[in-house]
C-alpha cells in the first residue's frame, strides 16, 4: 500500500500544479495583463532617480527608447553611473525608468508579479537596462527577476566571461560564454510537500525550450565569430530530463556544421574551467546548471561585478546586473557601476551601435586596467568613489572618439 499510494498522491498534485501554473500564465499575459495598462500610474510611488529621470526631457525623434530598472541597494547609484557615462559618450538612448516591486502599502492582484508600469515601459520598448533587484530568502517571496524572465518569455541568459587585462585574478585567459535556458528545469517553480519532513521539486525539461535556447547558443557562436559549443549536462545520472535536453543540443548543431559541439558533464566542465578556461568556449546549459557555472566563470574574472549579462526573448532583450544589491554600502558612493556599465555594452551591441559599445567598453577597461587606485573602486583594492570611477571613465571617452 506505501508504494502505490506514495506515486499517486504525487503524481495527482504533480498534474494540479502544473495546470494551476498553465492557467495562472494564461491569465496574466491576457486579461490581467490588459487590466494593468489602464490603471492609473499618477499615485505609484517611484525611486529619488526614477523621479529624477522622469522630469529630464528627451527628443525620442532620434533617440531609442529603454526601460530602466534602476533596482534596489545600490542599484539607484550605479544606474545613475550608468546614465552620466552614456550621455558623455552621445549614445542616442532615452530612459523610461519605472519601479518592478509594487508600491508600499499597494497589494497586488491574483497573478500580478510585476508593477503595471514596468508592463506599460517594457511591451512599449522591449528593450530594458537592470540593476539588482532583493528577493528575500523562503518564505514564499517571489523573485522579481524570475518574475521578469517569465513574463516576459527570456528564454536565454547569456553571460560573457573574460579576463580584463590589467586586472590579475589568478587567470589571464578567460574568454568564455554562458548561454543558459532561463525558463524551466529547476527554477520551473514546481515543487510541494509530500508529508510532513519531506519536500519535492520537479524538474521540468522540455524539447521546445531546450532547442530554442540550444539554437541560440550556436546562432551567438556564429555571430560571435566562435568556433565551439558545448552542451553541458548530467545525463550519466539524469537519463530523461538531461537526456532530452542533449536530444534538443544534437539537433540543434545539426544546422550549424561549421560550429563544433561537443558535450561535457556539469563537474567536468567545472574542472576545466577551474583547470584550464580556455579548454571551452560557448557553453549552453538547463536553467540550474547555468547559474552554477556562470557565477563559477565570474569569479575566473575578478567576480560578478565585472560580469555583464543580457536576457534574450522574442524581439525582447533585459541587460543587467547579476550582482546583489549591496545594502551595506547602498546610498554611501562606493558602488562599482562595471557589470551594469558592461551590460550596457551588451545592449548597445544588441542594438547595432556597435561604435557607441566600443568607445564606452574601451574607456571602462583603460580605468579597470589602470592598476591606479584613486580610480578603482574598493572591491578592486582602489579608494574610488563611485562618481570618482565615472568621472574617469568619460575623461577616457573624448580621447577614444577622437582616436577613432
Amino acid at each position: 500500500a506505501h508504494t502505490t499510494t506514495r506515486p499517486a498522491l504525487v503524481t495527482t498534485h504533480t498534474v494540479r500544479t502544473l495546470f494551476v501554473m498553465f492557467a495562472h500564465r494564461l491569465l496574466f499575459t491576457s486579461s490581467t495583463t490588459s487590466a494593468l495598462l489602464r490603471n492609473s500610474l499618477a499615485t505609484q510611488r517611484v525611486s529619488p532617480l526614477v523621479s529624477t529621470l522622469s522630469k529630464r526631457s528627451y527628443s525620442s525623434k532620434e533617440k531609442t527608447l529603454v526601460t530602466l530598472i534602476p533596482g534596489d541597494g545600490i542599484g539607484p547609484e550605479i544606474s545613475e553611473a550608468v546614465i552620466e557615462i552614456f550621455e558623455a559618450a552621445k549614445v542616442p538612448v532615452a530612459w523610461d525608468p519605472v519601479n518592478v516591486a509594487f508600491p508600499e502599502g499597494v497589494t497586488p492582484g491574483p497573478g500580478e508579479l510585476l508593477a503595471p508600469e514596468v508592463h506599460t515601459s517594457f511591451l512599449k520598448t522591449r528593450l530594458g537596462l537592470k540593476g539588482p533587484l532583493g528577493t528575500p530568502i523562503g518564505k514564499g517571496h517571489v523573485s522579481l527577476n524570475l518574475a521578469l524572465r517569465k513574463t516576459f518569455n527570456l528564454f536565454a541568459n547569456v553571460r560573457p566571461a573574460r579576463s580584463i587585462p590589467n586586472l590579475d585574478f589568478g587567470y589571464n585567459n578567460v574568454d568564455v560564454v554562458v548561454v543558459r535556458e532561463n525558463t524551466e528545469g529547476e527554477y520551473s517553480g514546481i515543487e510541494h510537500i509530500v508529508k510532513p519532513g519531506v519536500a519535492q521539486s520537479i524538474k521540468l525539461i522540455t524539447k521546445e525550450a531546450s532547442l530554442r535556447v540550444a539554437k541560440h547558443a550556436f546562432e551567438y557562436a556564429v555571430a560571435q565569430k566562435r568556433d565551439r559549443v558545448t552542451a553541458v549536462h548530467k545525463a550519466n545520472i539524469m537519463k530523461m530530463s538531461d537526456g532530452l535536453f542533449l536530444e534538443a543540443c544534437d539537433e540543434a548543431a545539426a544546422g550549424f556544421p561549421m560550429i563544433k559541439y561537443d558535450k561535457v558533464t556539469l563537474d567536468n566542465a567545472c574542472l576545466l574551467l577551474t583547470k584550464d578556461p580556455s579548454l571551452l568556449d560557448v557553453m549552453v546549459l538547463p536553467n540550474l546548471y547555468g547559474d552554477i557555472i556562470s557565477d563559477l566563470c565570474a569569479g575566473l574574472i575578478g567576480g560578478l561585478g565585472l560580469t555583464p549579462s543580457a536576457n534574450i526573448g522574442d524581439g525582447a532583450a533585459i541587460f543587467e546586473a547579476v550582482h546583489g544589491t549591496a545594502p551595506d554600502i547602498a546610498g554611501q558612493g562606493k558602488a562599482n557601476p562595471t557589470a551594469l556599465l558592461l551590460s550596457g555594452v551588451m545592449m548597445l551591441r544588441h542594438m547595432g551601435l556597435h561604435k557607441h559599445a566600443k568607445t564606452i567598453h574601451g574607456a571602462a577597461l583603460k580605468i579597470l586596467g589602470s592598476k591606479n587606485p584613486k580610480l578603482l573602486t574598493g572591491d578592486l583594492g582602489g579608494s574610488a568613489s563611485t562618481k570618482n570611477f565615472t568621472a574617469a571613465v568619460i575623461k577616457e571617452i573624448p580621447k577614444l572618439l577622437t582616436g577613432d
